[in-house]
């Protein structure tokens, strides 16, 4: 596995949704899972390792492995905290994003039984910051026009293309 950064299509695309959870969606999302800690993250959504499927997995705070199969943000506070995101996706860049401070998502696990979780503080966040991967948005589409152009400059003088 590698990490597909700024500039890939795949990270622009709307994932698609998986139909089955057998035994290959399950083996992906332990690797998913074990990958993203070899890389110090703590998400990481399918687009990210160049395949557009509806899959991310993260550990919060709480140090709980999790799986998110097809998921749906079902609902969201009206309050909302801006929080300093980073992304594996965009090495070495990092900015305060707004987010709902709360949200509830439904989606299947590993094992194909629906979940609904009611999250906040950094486990709301990395599931909103995840779920958007799966849409086509990164956490510089949430930042200032002018900001998210500086990043990007700067990312594309350091890394050399541009794209997405």
């Amino acid at each position: 596995m590698t990490i597909h950064v700024l500039g890939d299509p795949v990270l622009r695309e709307k994932a698609v949704p998986i139909e089955e959870i057998n035994d290959e969606i399950r083996a992906l999302a332990r690797e998913m899972l074990v990958f993203m800690k070899e890389t110090d993250g703590i998400g990481l959504a399918a687009p990210q390792i160049g395949l557009s499927r509806r899959i991310f997995v993260l550990r919060a705070d709480d140090g709980i492995d999790r799986v998110f199969i097809n998921p749906q943000i079902i609902g969201t506070s009206t309050e909302t905290v801006g929080y300093e995101e980073g992304c594996l996706s965009i090495p070495g860049f990092y900015e305060d994003v707004v987010r709902p401070e709360r949200v509830t998502v439904q989606a299947k696990n590993e094992n194909g039984r629906r979940v609904t979780i009611e999250a906040d503080g950094l486990l709301a966040r990395i599931i909103q910051h995840e779920n958007d991967h799966l849409d086509g948005v990164l956490f510089i589409d949430r930042i200032s026009p002018d900001r998210k152009e500086k990043i990007e400059a700067k990312f594309f003088k350091k890394h050399g293309k541009k794209g997405a």
